[in-house]
């Protein structure tokens, strides 16, 4: 059965659900299909024996554009801050992480010299205009700003802590300093998990009149025969017409639904952003002052979540995540992954095992899809003007932004760009109605 909607949203994540919610400002039918059972794509926290498990850690940035859009949608979030101390690990020797005043002039990481450089370098990641480093890599400007090699590993760490990228000669130095920066102004670990965020949006968005069809999955994506509409088939073959598409799927995935006349080789040379987690949550914590942890050289990652935010309908439970950066090059090796990840929690907390309630083990999810690159923002910029009614959204589909702060803008961005042409048409339309004398 043919069926006819003014504006299809295909995928529900956090990129779909904002502009769904934000075209519930006009009288335009809306329908948001997802292919998977359940909706929130990454954003998803599943609940396992009473504890809420994201999916790999995650944290929102207090001062990033996914904060103010949710903001501005109505939807409240509850959490903390996670404090900024915690250990640095190098060959087996552990220091306290100079990421705050405190623990700046206690760690025996930096000698007198190079703790007045790293302060130096901290004032300037705030003080730097990014849309100067847009000809960098994040490599590139670690060797221009840092000195000693102590202080430029300090920077690869806030790198790969602030945007999970682990590919610093290749990824744009004004995307991953823009993040440093949101991230050193704080950010909340979420009650209840990011699920949270996905279901308010999607019970508004519900309650305002759009249409959510999940377990459904589009084949392909067709400019139809007629003017101003899309044709969508469905894996059961089933046809969907639109006059407008917001596309919030992968680049490789666009790329495949796209008829052939359309494809765009860039979608298929975008890298992802991955990496391996270990998800857990523990009766009780072995060694309780061990709340975050990141390796030097290794690009391992340790924090104790529910420290922070309701986690677990036991409030004696502590979930935690151990996690590796992937570089894009790496060969995946679950097992030896799975024994590295387990090792550093053995460093951390000796004897976690006998404690676990549930744990989840993933060595190669998809963080972001996207690994911003130099040259990424015009590419982005013709890739969105090549299929007209056809707008793409996602955590890889804003120029400036990745991760949540991508999503939430380009899902915003899209549905404002089609509110403007519909008031732009409506006008022309209403002008040629008008009478002539």
């Amino acid at each position: 059965m043919t069926q006819k909607w003014d504006i299809v949203i295909v995928g529900g994540g956090l990129a779909g659900y904002v502009a769904a919610n934000y075209l519930t400002e006009t009288s335009l039918s809306v329908l948001l299909i997802e292919k998977g059972k359940n909706i929130g794509g990454r954003a998803r926290t599943n609940k396992v024996n009473q504890q809420y498990l994201n999916i790999g850690p995650h944290a929102l940035s207090k001062k990033g554009k996914a904060m103010t859009i949710l903001k501005d949608l109505g939807i409240s979030l509850s959490g903390k801050s996670p404090k900024l101390d915690g250990i640095l690990i190098e060959d087996n020797i552990e220091y306290a992480a100079p990421l705050s005043p405190l623990e700046l002039f206690r760690t025996s990481l930096l000698n007198r010299k190079e703790r007045m450089e790293w302060i130096a370098v901290l004032f300037k990641v705030m003080r730097t205009d990014t849309e100067n480093l847009a000809a960098q890599t994040f490599q590139q400007w670690v060797m221009q700003v840092g000195d000693s090699k102590r202080v430029q590993s300090l920077l690869y760490i806030l790198g790969r802590l602030a945007t999970y990228c682990h590919a610093p000669e290749m990824a744009s130095a004004k995307v991953v300093v823009s993040n440093i920066r949101n991230a050193m102004g704080g950010v909340l670990y979420l009650d209840g998990g990011w699920q949270t965020i996905i279901d308010q949006l999607h019970n508004k968005a519900i309650s305002l009149g759009v249409q959510v069809q999940s377990h459904t999955l589009v084949k392909q994506i067709d400019p139809a025969q007629q003017e101003d509409q899309f044709k969508l088939i469905l894996s059961n073959d089933e046809e969907i017409h639109a006059k407008y598409v917001i596309c919030t799927t992968g680049p490789h995935e666009l790329h495949k639904m796209v008829n052939e006349n359309y494809q765009n080789s860039f979608f298929t040379q975008i890298k992802a952003v991955r990496g391996a987690t270990l998800d857990l949550a523990l009766s009780q914590l072995p060694n309780p002052s061990r709340l975050f942890a990141m390796g030097i050289t290794d690009p391992l990652y340790y924090s104790v979540h529910s420290n922070y935010a309701r986690l677990s309908d036991d409030t004696k439970s502590s979930v935690l995540h151990v996690f590796k950066y992937h570089h894009p090059d790496d060969h995946i090796d679950s097992t030896s992954i799975k024994n590295e990840l387990e090792q550093f929690l053995d460093r951390l907390q000796p004897g976690w095992q006998q404690y676990v309630i549930t744990r989840r083990f993933l060595p190669n999810i998809t963080v972001n899809q996207r690994l911003p690159q130099l040259g990424d923002e015009h590419k982005l910029q013709r890739s969105k003007t090549e299929i007209p009614g056809l707008y793409i959204a996602g955590d890889w589909a804003s120029s400036d932004s990745i991760l949540a702060d991508g999503a939430a803008s380009s899902g915003k961005q899209a549905a404002e760009e089609i509110i403007l042409n519909e008031k732009e048409e409506n006008s022309a339309n209403y002008e040629r109605r008008l009478p002539t004398f």
